[in-house]
């Protein structure tokens, strides 16, 4: 099943597909959101699936696709994670998790146009494989415990403008990663049980033309060693969201140029739906 949100920015209602077949699910919950998690959602969801209890949400294909989950308490990132993205970058694998943070303000649906403003001119794409934690996560036991914390798995863009990354961050990458509509989540969020995390191929494409082609497979930290590690020196909230690495190919590797007005960036991950986003440079 695959946990939605539609409708116009800011009035997002929830919805789950299954079969093909939009619900509302209303009746359940207000939203999809930390305390949708909290409570665990998806076993009500799946529960209320198997009764027959939630009726078909009528003229569903024609909404917009929000972001599927609503402000999460954090974004947490995971940078340098995939071993050939970060000799393209010029750096040696870490050795342990490098991690920055996004606002969730800067969380948008997989089809929002992507608004720069004029003075981003390094801005860059990254596929993502995004998890949601559906239970609280601090100083959890191992790499293996950590996975029975995970709700469900997303695609992410975790978009950047390198200029403030890089050449003028003052040493924190977050200054570069918090431009508005900077975290495209979506379309769906799909739960764990339904998932295998460690071999999810990714993909993204600038105008038509492939730009990024791997596999989860070649995480440096995967998903249980992320929240293991993590967890150790911040505790995780249900419906927080982890973006763990994008693989090489992005524009900073100096081989394809950054973004610029009318460029369409699309992108997906095995199981968890498309992107496409159109870049408009706004003055």
């Amino acid at each position: 099943m695959e946990l939605l949100r539609l409708g116009p920015i800011g009035h997002e209602i929830p919805v789950v597909r299954d079969k093909d077949v939009h619900y509302d699910l209303r009746p359940l919950t207000t939203d999809i959101d930390s305390e949708f998690f909290a409570d665990d959602g998806i076993g009500e969801v799946r529960a209320a699936l198997d009764q027959g209890a939630l009726k078909p949400l009528e003229g569903a294909e024609d909404r917009r696709i929000g972001a599927p989950i609503s402000r999460p308490s954090a974004v947490v990132c995971v940078g340098m994670n995939y071993a050939a993205h970060a000799r393209e970058a010029g750096a040696e694998p870490p050795e342990a998790p490098v991690v920055f943070f996004k606002m969730p303000s800067t969380i948008a649906g997989p089809y929002d146009e992507l608004e720069l403003p004029p003075y981003a001119t390094k801005a860059d794409w990254e596929v993502e494989l995004g998890l949601v934690i559906g239970t609280r996560a601090f100083r959890v036991a191992s790499a293996e415990d950590a996975y029975s914390h995970v709700a469900g798995y997303v695609l992410g863009n975790d978009l950047s403008e390198r200029r403030f990354q890089i050449d003028e961050s003052g040493g924190q990458w977050s200054k570069g990663k918090n431009l508005p509509g900077f975290t495209p989540l979506g379309p769906w969020i799909r739960p764990a049980a339904e998932v295998e995390p460690e071999s999810l191929r990714l993909r993204s494409w600038v105008n038509g033309a492939v730009r990024q082609d791997s596999s989860t497979s070649d995480l440096i930290f995967d998903v249980g060693q992320i929240i293991h590690q993590l967890s150790q020196t911040m505790p995780f909230e249900p419906g927080d969201v982890i973006l763990t690495g994008t693989p090489q190919g992005v524009a900073m590797s100096g081989k394809f140029p950054y973004l610029t007005d009318g460029d369409v960036v699309e992108m997906d991950i095995d199981g968890l739906g498309q992107h496409r986003q159109v870049v408009s440079v706004t003055q």
